[in-house]
Order: structure tokens, then C-alpha cells, then sequence
């Protein structure tokens, strides 16, 4: 065997073990985005009188009455990251979060600084990550997905 493959084959076998760690990245990321976003709506529903007058003044939320936008971003915000952490119907929690994200940046778009939309950037980048990669292992997804799988439904 050459040096080559030697290292080949060290390098192959060995990196392997990276995959272990999926799991607990996934997990982490699950972890960290619900996070940011249940921190949001616990915020928003302490201070209602506030949410409701910065919806009605300052957001500028398209085509949606202020008071209506205010509910359901706090409603998103409150049981979407829950879902995410739980990792029970983890693309759509995911894909909800990514459209208040997005709605967010389109509504206060006059008031983010450049590090305020790269913030937003990196969350969308993480939810995008759950949305096309799913939950993992560690998940009740999983679970019920293998479920399903074994009795053939």
C-alpha cells in the first residue's frame, strides 16, 4: 500500500467520527434559533401595549391589519420555537419562523443597521439549515417517522 492510501484510508476511517457529532449540532442549532425567537414573543406578550403600538406605528407589515400582525407574530414566535426544540414538525416550525424573519425585515427595514440585517441573514441561514436538512436524529420526528416506517404505513 502506498503513502497515499495509507493516508487516504487514515483519513476516511477517521472522519467518520464527525458524524456522531451531527446529532448534537443539529440539536444545538434546534436549540439556539428557538431560542432567539421564544426570548421575541415572551417579550412581545410582556409588553403588549408596546407590541401592539410599535405594529400599529413602526413595523410596516404588508397587507395585514397591525393589530393581526402583532398576534400572530407573537403566536409564531411563542409555539414555534417550542416545536423546533421538541424537533415535532421541525420543517414547518422551521419554514414558520423563516417567513417571520423574513416579514420582519420587510417591516422594519427602515430601522435595521447593517449588523441588525446580518443578524437576521445568519438566523435565516440557520432556519434554511433545518428546513432542508430536518431535525436529525435526536427528535421526535425521527421517532415518529421510524414509526411509521416499521409498520409499513
Amino acid at each position: 500500500m502506498s503513502l497515499l492510501n495509507k493516508i487516504l484510508s487514515l483519513y476516511y476511517r477517521n472522519i467518520r467520527l464527525f458524524s456522531y457529532l451531527a446529532p448534537a449540532l443539529d440539536l444545538g442549532l434546534r436549540l439556539h434559533i428557538a431560542n432567539i425567537f421564544f426570548k421575541s414573543g415572551l417579550t412581545k406578550i410582556k409588553t403588549w401595549d408596546s407590541t401592539l403600538y410599535l405594529f400599529s406605528e413602526e413595523y410596516r407589515v404588508p397587507y395585514i391589519p397591525s393589530e393581526l400582525a402583532a398576534w400572530m407574530a407573537t403566536a409564531g414566535e411563542l409555539v414555534l420555537p417550542a416545536l423546533l426544540v421538541l424537533g415535532l414538525f421541525g420543517r414547518f416550525a422551521a419554514l414558520g419562523l423563516s417567513i417571520v424573519n423574513g416579514i420582519a425585515v420587510i417591516a422594519y427595514a427602515h430601522g435595521l443597521s447593517e449588523a441588525g440585517l446580518n443578524q437576521h441573514f445568519y438566523w435565516g441561514l440557520i432556519l434554511a439549515i433545518l428546513l432542508v436538512h430536518g431535525n436529525g436524529k435526536w427528535a421526535i420526528d425521527t421517532l415518529i417517522e421510524r414509526r411509521i416506517q416499521s409498520t409499513g404505513r
